[in-house]
């Protein structure tokens, strides 16, 4: 039975503000890439997911702001974290420059939930 994933896109706020400044045709081509892979590999995704915007940081004493390096989220199924950290191998996102990074996590079923 195939596990679920949690993706999660990483880069610094510096590759992010590259990004923002790209140009139209630049960023058409880096869509394309995205839509490329994940027609390579629609047989493992169950979410492509999207962006991530701004983040709040709820804890005891509130809500305040605050940053991470999360740009975006997907949601892919695999038999093992070593197959799906496979297939990002050759991810766009790694393409962006600036020290983008992918992180994977495998979901857990928890007995009685």
């Amino acid at each position: 039975m195939a596990r679920k994933f949690l993706v999660l896109y990483m880069a610094p706020r510096s590759a992010i503000e590259q990004m923002t400044n790209a140009t139209a045709e630049e960023a058409k081509a880096g869509m394309d890439a995205w839509t490329d892979w994940g027609n390579e590999h629609a047989n493992a995704l169950v979410d492509m997911g999207a962006p991530l915007g701004k983040t709040k940081k709820v804890d005891g004493g509130g809500v305040g702001d605050t940053r991470n390096d999360i740009t975006g989220y997907g949601i892919v199924e695999g038999e093992s974290l070593d197959e799906v950290a496979g297939i990002f191998t050759r991810h766009p996102h790694l393409m962006m420059g600036g020290g983008a990074w992918i992180e994977i996590i495998e979901t857990v079923d928890l007995p009685g939930m």
